[in-house]
């Protein structure tokens, strides 16, 4: 049997409502910048849009029209993503892509509905349906790129784009690759998208129609909650095993270390109400990692702001470290970004590094009460825990150990341990290497 290799990440790139730097990401977060708006139509909720011009970023490629929004942002992170990594001219032939995509609802803008076709037949694109299918960027990216190794979607609601990177850590790890592409873009920031959220009761309401209301509109783990802000956004991470980035010369920005899915087979929207079989997810990346609960340094934590999404979370996490007495930090990252729907798992691990390599871990926002005291919330810019956790190359922080975590509606349960590269020559890191 093949050892198991290594798996780092060599680069990344991101469009964020934080920015689309991780200098951006850092500086939104330092000053405390708000990003949400409230929404228009419909009206009463907020927002958090990315101030991404699709027409520019892809100016000069001839298949932007089949694009959605999205997918859009998601091959412009992969481009950046392989320029970060060195791979500016192109990816290798053998590299796969893994990619978390979501379902397009932008109903309003293209859609044909029955009744409107004799009127609005002849002004849809050619190949229109490519806009709504979910392979569309993973295709657009390998076109782009020149990546001809194994494509696989992941289309697991909010955990998609965190399970893309975990499946491209899997098949790297057991040789079946030795490079991959992985992340997701998706964006709800339409009609149909908001409308979708409105209708299940998931969006928080914006008590006026401000940006001071908006901004304080979501409002994770805290015991007055009540939904979560719309965002989107995209995130792409080369990842490879530490063989085939030394070899090449590569600096790794971090290291992957484990990864764990499942499904909570309860309802189609509500988690199971104690996080069973999310434990389980976390559980099998942190035994991956060969870690146990007692290793992890900080959880960036699903953190919807949804009351049953945080009362399970909150529950499997305590169920989870109560009996080590170790009380990690807890981050939600969707009080800086909104929800980023299937892209959420990516562009936290995007916002995540890009702050705590720096380091420095984000507070949770309006968080006034939490929902319980069993779990330590990062209430302020924490300079201590993180400084520790992405120190490069210093090894006596070996068991420095972060845990993210992503839920989706029908029960998706996604985790993923990621630590500081160590080596015993390690590199500098040069700001232009950390992934945003």
């Amino acid at each position: 049997m093949q050892a198991e290799r290594r798996v780092v990440i060599t680069g990344a790139g991101a469009v964020t409502p934080l920015g689309h730097t991780p200098q951006d990401i850092r500086q939104s977060v330092l000053t405390g910048r708000t990003v949400f708006e409230p929404t228009s139509v419909p009206a009463g909720y907020a927002q958090a849009p990315a101030q991404f011009d699709a027409d520019d970023a892809l100016r000069g490629w001839r298949h932007r029209r089949y694009l959605n929004r999205g997918a859009a942002m998601a091959v412009h992170a992969a481009r950046q993503a392989a320029g970060a990594a060195g791979f500016a001219a192109g990816l290798p032939g053998y590299c796969g892509i893994f990619a978390g995509s979501g379902p397009h609802l932008d109903m309003d803008s293209d859609y044909a509905q029955p009744q409107h076709l004799p009127q609005r037949h002849d002004t849809l694109c050619a190949l229109w349906m490519l806009r709504y299918l979910p392979n569309t960027a993973a295709s657009a990216i390998s076109q782009l790129l020149g990546a001809r190794g194994e494509s696989l979607v992941t289309g697991t609601a909010c955990a998609a784009s965190l399970q893309a990177v975990g499946e491209a850590f899997r098949r790297i790890r057991h040789g079946v690759l030795p490079v991959a592409l992985a992340g997701g873009g998706d964006s709800r920031l339409s009609y149909g998208g908001l409308l979708a959220y409105a209708k299940a009761g998931a969006l928080a309401p914006c008590s006026e129609d401000t940006h001071a209301a908006a901004a304080a509109a979501c409002r994770p783990f805290d015991t007055g909650r009540q939904g979560f802000a719309a965002g989107e956004g995209a995130a792409f991470f080369v990842l490879e095993s530490l063989d085939h980035a030394q070899k090449r010369g590569a600096v790794p920005l971090a290291e992957v270390c484990g990864y764990g899915c499942s499904m909570d087979g309860h309802a189609m929207t509500a988690p199971h109400p104690q996080g069973m079989h999310a434990e389980q997810a976390v559980r099998t990346a942190l035994h991956e990692a060969g870690a146990g609960p007692a290793d992890v340094t900080a959880v960036c934590a699903h953190g919807t702001g949804t009351r049953r999404n945080d009362t399970a979370e909150s529950v499997m996490l305590t169920r989870l470290f109560a009996p080590t007495g170790h009380r990690p930090p807890v981050l939600a990252l969707k009080s800086w970004t909104g929800h980023c729907a299937s892209a959420c798992g990516a562009v936290e691990l995007a916002v995540l590094l890009a702050c705590a390599r720096h380091g420095f871990l984000p507070p949770v926002r309006n968080l006034q009460t939490p929902l319980c005291d069993s779990l330590s919330f990062v209430r302020r810019i924490h300079p201590c825990t993180a400084a520790e956790l992405y120190a490069a190359g210093r090894p006596e922080k070996l068991s420095a150990l972060t845990l993210l975590q992503s839920f989706g509606f029908g029960g998706q349960n996604a985790a993923l341990a990621v630590r500081p590269f160590r080596a015993s020559t390690a590199a500098a890191i040069q700001d232009d290497n950390i992934p945003a």
